[in-house]
């Protein structure tokens, strides 16, 4: 069976845990780059990382980003949000569909 894991900050990812889905507090960059392989390598289908973590893992991020698994999505923070989280909705739908149908 597939697994579901947090990343990011314990302040946005703690609440996480009560929906039953694996919440991994950290943001160091060097620890979240061994936890994401680690993670992919045990059976995690969804890893959702906040955008500040995001930014500072985004080479290993991307060594994932044409993997049928895991599919890593970014999701915002409480604090230092990016918006490279819409961007990669908006690509990814760009890519399915042929057009950006979510562009305002």
């Amino acid at each position: 069976m597939f697994k579901v894991a947090v990343i990011g900050d314990s302040a946005s990812v703690s609440g996480f845990g009560a929906l039953g889905l694996s919440v991994f507090c950290e943001t160091e960059p060097q620890k979240v780059t061994k936890l994401i392989t680690r993670l992919a390598t045990n059976d995690f289908a969804v890893i959702y990382i906040t955008e500040p973590v995001a930014v500072l893992v985004s080479d290993t991020i991307d060594k994932y980003r044409n993997s049928q698994l895991p599919s890593i999505v970014l999701i915002p923070a409480i604090r230092g949000n990016t918006g490279n989280g819409m961007k990669a909705v908006h690509k990814a739908v760009e890519r399915a569909v042929g057009s950006d149908i979510l562009k305002n």
